[in-house]
């Protein structure tokens, strides 16, 4: 835990074990060093320089304990969600830490709490799944009326607007409590039989939403002509000046069956699975196998889609577009839980290639490809292709911080080593959107220890719902050394 004596610099420190890593994530013991003045400095170890700083009163949004965190990845022996917490980060980021006990856990939100902003001391739930009491029953939320009036600049008034909109509400036997918004408009809850909650905001600028929240055993038909009398209501109240009403689909939380991944660029995507096929805690990643009525059985490693049945595109892509021939083939892969799984469930995609580590012209190694590629290296042999799987582009647009960037830079040097002046490196890009970390990602192809040519191609993979690079490298001249 954090040391509770504080030195002459007022800093608290201690080792936690933090959850990261390159690509395949794991628990690492990280020392910690917590200032008076609300920054928090992680360390390899306690003579190391700092690896990350956090400054909690400024980007410090929010301290979650471990029993509010959905899929928390798996704990090290011995160990409980009660010692677990989050510090969440702007832009989707989090700080994942793990103390010794339950008891040292509390310590250290109380002390991480004690020198951020009030505002950040505050410990809010995050994703949390329907509790055990609400068995398999999952809770829709219907996100719909998204109402713009004409002429926004007008606005509308709410005096005018909610009363008309009450008796709808209470028709449904709908408490309503009304909240202060310090002139931001009207905001208004409502609470009902078998669980139903509903948010009006009406904005002075003009949009209104209405959000429906119930659960899946209720009466759907009957809040549907709840949402189809609120809307003809509104738009009699409104005189017709409607630009756009819209109705979105609705969004099951806390179902058996996470249907809900984002892209690459941010955008959710809900998927048709409809079954769970396999699943596994490797001491690398966490690993699933989902089965959609669309793409077949998909492959999830650490949240992340990563290959379908459907995906042949993918594969095809990433091994030239089937103009090359690869008799003789040898590939490194660091997690057997991961063929297991495959060899299984993925078929349509690996055929009977991963029955067997060895076969006619092929050897695959279960093994971690940075030391093999090293080996590969120092015994000077050489390869006519290398096709880099790993992962794709990070997101990150800080390749100087980003310790994945690092890890990109070190492969694609050790796969450019062992490649043969005549040979050819393969690799995944990313979403076609992510345009800014493409372009450093080909800013580092030009800072190799060989100098390489590339060319690139946009492909469009079925499960992936977005288009995608894939970059082809090659020597530009043999060098001699």
């Amino acid at each position: 835990m954090l040391s509770a004596n504080m030195n002459v610099s007022g800093i608290h420190h201690g080792m936690l074990r933090m959850y990261g890593g390159f690509i395949f994530k794991q628990w690492k013991k990280r020392f910690l060093l917590l200032m008076a003045e609300g920054s928090l400095l992680v360390c390899h170890d306690a003579s190391s320089p700092p690896d990350q700083l956090v400054l909690l009163q400024s980007t410090c949004e929010a301290i979650v304990e471990g029993k509010e965190i959905l899929d928390l990845p798996k704990l090290p022996s011995g160990r409980c969600r009660d010692c677990c917490f989050a510090l969440i980060l702007p832009q989707n980021k989090y700080l994942l830490l793990l103390a010794e006990t339950p008891a040292d856990c509390s310590d250290n939100v109380f002390d991480v709490g004690r020198v951020s902003a009030p505002a950040h001391r505050l410990i809010r739930s995050v994703s949390v799944r329907c509790t055990a009491a609400a068995r398999r029953t999952s809770l829709r939320d219907d996100v719909t009326t998204l109402i713009r009036h004409r002429g926004c600049r007008i606005g509308i008034d709410s005096a005018s607007t909610v009363p008309g909109l009450l008796s709808l509400f209470h028709e449904q036997e709908l408490t309503e409590t009304v909240h202060d918004t310090n002139g931001h408009g009207y905001l208004a809850t409502f609470v009902g039989k078998n669980g139903r909650f509903v948010i009006l905001r009406v904005h002075s600028h003009g949009l209104v939403t209405i959000d429906l929240q119930c659960y899946a055993e209720d009466n759907i038909a009957q809040l549907d002509n709840l949402l189809n009398a609120l809307e003809k209501k509104l738009t009699v109240l409104l005189n017709g000046n409607i630009t756009r009403i819209k109705r979105l689909p609705a969004l099951v939380r806390g179902g058996e069956i996470d249907r809900y991944w984002p892209t690459a660029d941010g955008r959710l995507i809900e998927y048709d699975f409809d079954r769970l096929v396999y699943e596994e805690e490797s001491a690398y990643q966490s690993i699933k196998i989902l089965h959609s009525k669309q793409f077949g059985n998909i492959l999830i490693l650490n949240g992340d889609v990563n290959l379908a049945e459907s995906d042949l595109a993918y594969t095809q892509a990433i091994i030239g577009g089937g103009k090359e021939n690869y008799a003789g083939k040898e590939s490194a892969y660091i997690d057997q839980k991961v063929i297991d799984g495959c060899k299984m469930h993925m078929r349509k995609t690996c055929g009977n290639i991963l029955d067997n580590l060895t076969g006619d012209g092929y050897q695959i190694l279960v093994e971690d490809c940075v030391p093999v590629l090293k080996k590969y290296v120092q015994d000077g042999r050489t390869f006519d292709y290398v096709i880099n799987d790993l992962t794709a582009v990070p997101i990150s647009t800080e390749p100087e911080e980003d310790s994945t960037w690092e890890f990109l830079r070190l492969i694609l040097d050790l796969s450019i080593k062992v490649l043969h002046p005549s040979g050819k490196y393969f690799t995944q890009g990313n979403s076609v959107n992510m345009t800014e970390a493409l372009n450093l990602y080909e800013e580092q192809l030009g800072r190799l220890s060989c100098p390489v040519g590339f060319s690139k191609e946009v492909v469009c993979v079925p499960s992936y719902l977005e288009l995608y690079f894939r970059f082809s490298c090659d020597y530009i001249c043999t060098v001699i050394g």
